[in-house]
């Protein structure tokens, strides 16, 4: 495949996630244009000194741009005159994530919920192009396409009423899975955290499954969940879509029902990488607890850092020592791991079983016959067994979910066992 080229414009230096973003969607950054300012420019976003200086570049360098990327939020007159100006397609920051979104999603809901917000995104450009429409300019639309601008403003209204009511179906289905996970004694926790932090690894590791992994940008997009192999009570681990700074409030909840298994989980484990740079850590740290309280999380938060194999022990402690001054780690469980060298992961399931709520011991005790091994047997795949003795009776001691307790004191009494009080 030949090589897609793009320049970079920002307003200071760092870049460095607009550049991963880029590379995320197969775009080699050849030039990066920074000018320096606080705010854009209001009819540009740059001055007209810094969009003449990308002209004679486009005009003049050797390699095809095949893209110019604003590594910010541009208004759709911005868009318009970069556009025009310089000749070549324009991206803001969050168009370009969009079309990454778009390229990752590969189940049904995640399509619905990049679409929804891919049209909710286009509809102040599409305003525009039909206001300079109306002024005489025969604009085409997002990088020329042959549109009758006003029929496609209607077009998004309806699709988006199309789309949200097939989201809404999906949602309650996803609740009513739920509910019965629940009333059959699983606990539910969800893996959160920056987009490429090692959440998917982290399910693999602790499930023993092989969900597909990449080093890109937003490999998940739809949730995936699996049992936790490693204890012996019923955990169901979910991985969702990464966190980024910065995603406008429609972008967040066109992704609703994949987020709310983060809202109605038991436990959240956010994953962090503690390999990044402290400030890189600490910007990320921030926008994830940021956006786990603006979805209304209550559960208990684990904060895993991970990725530790790539750092000594003294760096590790001095980036935990600088995240602990900023107050991110208060009232907060939080340990250290490596899911490559599978470091500290006994660690992490111990954490995440004492984090549990409604988490309750009590006794059965059954007569020993083959009915009753195969009751034993269900228990252990459905609760945690802590102890168990067998002299004229079995004795169990077990941890299980607050709801399943009655069901196995009930199929106890069925085989004329009972529930122990001393």
């Amino acid at each position: 495949m030949e090589q897609k080229n793009a320049i970079i414009i920002a307003l200071n230096e760092d870049v460095s996630e607009i550049v991963d973003l880029a590379d995320s969607l197969d775009y080699k950054v050849i030039k990066k244009f920074i000018q320096h300012r606080q705010t854009p420019d209001v009819n540009s976003y740059l001055g007209s000194g810094k969009i003449k200086e990308i002209e004679e570049y486009s005009e003049t360098s050797k390699k095809n741009i095949d893209l110019v990327i604003v590594d910010g939020e541009l208004k759709p007159s911005q868009w318009f005159n970069l556009e025009k100006k310089i000749g070549i397609d324009v991206f803001d920051r969050l168009r370009l994530i969009l079309a990454i979104f778009e390229e990752r999603a590969d189940k049904k809901e995640a399509k619905l919920q990049v679409k929804l917000a891919q049209l909710q995104y286009e509809r102040p450009f599409v305003r525009e192009l039909i206001h300079r429409a109306r002024a005489g300019e025969h604009p085409g639309f997002m990088a020329g396409g042959e549109y009758q601008v006003d029929d496609y403003y209607e077009m998004i209204k309806k699709q988006m009423k199309k789309i949200k009511e097939q989201l809404n179906k999906i949602r309650n289905q996803r609740k009513v899975r739920r509910r019965h996970r629940h009333v059959v004694g699983f606990y539910l926790v969800s893996l959160a955290g920056y987009t490429n932090a090692g959440k998917s690894s982290l399910l693999n590791l602790l499930s023993d499954e092989k969900v597909k992994v990449e080093g890109r940008l937003f490999s998940t997009l739809s949730t995936t969940t699996r049992r936790i192999s490693q204890k012996n009570i019923p955990i169901l681990l979910t991985d969702t879509v990464g966190f980024i700074r910065n995603l406008p409030a429609y972008v967040i909840d066109a992704f609703h029902s994949t987020l709310e298994e983060i809202e109605v989980a038991d436990v959240v484990l956010l994953v962090i990488d503690i390999s990044e740079d402290k400030k890189i850590i600490e910007k990320k740290l921030k926008v994830s607890l940021d956006e786990l309280i603006e979805l209304g999380v209550t559960s208990p938060i684990i904060i895993v850092f991970n990725k530790s194999d790539n750092l000594s022990n003294n760096e590790i402690e001095s980036r935990i020592e600088y995240i602990k001054n900023q107050g991110f780690l208060d009232n907060k469980k939080f340990l250290t791991i490596s899911v490559k060298n599978k470091d500290n992961i006994d660690n992490l399931l111990k954490t995440i079983y004492e984090s549990l709520p409604k988490l309750v011991r009590f006794k059965i005790k059954l007569p020993i016959n083959k009915e009753t091994q195969s009751l034993i047997s269900w228990i252990y795949e459905k609760a945690n067994v802590i102890d168990i003795s067998y002299k004229q009776y079995a004795i169990i001691t077990i941890d299980s979910n607050f709801s399943l307790k009655p069901k196995i004191i009930k199929k106890s009494k069925e085989l004329n066992g009972s529930q122990v009080f001393k």
